[in-house]
């Protein structure tokens, strides 16, 4: 039990000491969880026993202090985050010796093939967790095989693996009933009928990213409202193609949303406010930058609605040409509001953040104010510029 509080390189330090000592550092149920992030050194000649990799539950990747270390099971180099000594030969060491790997994190990992998923289907049907984000060499043969032996899936991050057509979405949507987090942000090649077999097959769906996949359209904000309706977070920051009728759809259907990135999402009007303000009570970070249309009218519905009094945590309105003072005065209620974003926000000043910050002392606003141009000179002939001009 004393050996369980250990970190890695003291359990591999205490393994030197005796024989007894080795047995008790080596124990499986010591090695559940493992962090190796730092150690990029490999010691040849000093390894850890290949019975602690049964235990194997998860393998993160966060820093942690480095030290020298052996490897932890034959053949398979410790995990590091952009690494590109991870491949399809380690993930087949890992299927062989770590079959209850639950949490794997390659993002980054640019020698992840096809190969590798269909390892890792075969070893390790456990998994529940896995990032493959920058792999691109990946396609839908890999995700194919990945989730025929892993249909327990629960999160999958696919975050720029632009070889990724719609029909590796389908494959998720057949094997994947217990998905609750995907991520496919600029997954170009994404479409309406890849996401929408994805809202049809996974109904436990709380978080999608599908930022930057351009091409779909209101169809995919109406499949998740009549098949996801435990959607708690929606990002999808330059979808142009979306509209208020959509979300209105989305907002009727799916009262859990919390978290909502629509950046860019270039045609909503107040319309979405005013469904999210009356549907949506839960929800607690907004981004509307660069939606253009937006005006005062649409925060104050949402100053006014079931999220604003103790919901309401941040809102992005950079960029929104049509927002005035007269937004602020609508989000003095919001109690819980702790950031608001006003970059560009030309006709919000500074005496209208001030009377903000006298309701909300802690708010964190964040703004830009172009300097004033000086006047000319008295009795000179050169003209003075501000410090912007300068620079520009």
């Amino acid at each position: 039990r004393i050996f369980s509080f250990l970190d890695v390189v003291t359990l591999c330090r205490c393994a030197q000491v005796s024989r007894a000592w080795n047995v008790l550092a080596l124990d499986g149920s010591n090695w559940q969880r493992i962090d190796l992030f730092d150690f990029q050194r490999d010691i040849e000649g000093s390894r850890g026993s290949p019975s602690c990799s049964g235990h194997l539950c998860q393998v993160p990747s966060s820093p942690q202090p480095a030290h020298p270390m052996g490897f932890l099971w034959p053949g398979v180099n410790p995990l590091q985050e952009l690494s590109p000594r991870v491949s399809s030969s380690t993930c087949t060491s890992l299927s062989k010796f770590c079959s209850k790997l639950r949490h794997l994190d390659l993002a980054s990992c640019t020698s992840i093939t096809n190969l590798s998923l269909k390892a890792l289907s075969e070893g390790c049907p456990l998994l529940e967790q896995l990032i493959i984000s920058w792999c691109d060499q990946v396609t839908k043969d890999g995700i194919q095989a990945l989730v025929r032996g892993c249909g327990g899936l629960r999160a999958l991050s696919l975050k720029g693996c632009t070889q990724l057509e719609d029909e590796a979405l389908k494959f998720i949507g057949a094997h994947c009933p217990e998905l609750v987090t995907l991520n496919l942000q600029t997954c170009l090649q994404i479409t309406d009928d890849g996401l929408i077999t994805i809202c049809r097959g996974c109904h436990k769906l709380q978080s999608l990213c599908a930022s930057g996949c351009s091409n779909i359209t209101d169809a995919i904000l109406n499949a998740l409202g009549q098949n996801c309706p435990r959607l708690r977070i929606l990002e999808v920051a330059r979808c142009s193609q979306l509209t208020d009728v959509g979300f209105t759809t989305l907002a009727r259907n799916c009262h859990e949303l919390e978290k909502m990135d629509l950046e860019e999402c270039v045609q909503i009007t107040d319309s979405t406010l005013i469904q999210l303000s009356i549907h949506c009570p839960r929800l607690q970070v907004l981004s509307l930058s660069h939606c253009e249309l937006i005006t005062d009218d649409g925060i104050r519905h949402l100053g006014n609605g079931a999220c604003a009094h103790d919901r309401l945590e941040v809102i992005e309105l950079d960029n929104c040409p049509l927002i005035t003072d007269a937004s602020l005065e609508h989000l003095k209620s919001c109690h819980s509001l702790e950031r608001i974003e006003l970059y560009d926000c030309q006709q919000i000043t500074r005496a209208g953040i001030k009377r903000l910050r006298t309701h909300l002392p802690n708010i964190k606003v964040h703004a830009y104010f172009a300097p004033v141009t000086p006047p000319p000179s008295v009795g000179g002939s050169r003209q003075r510029f501000c410090r912007c001009c300068i620079i520009l």
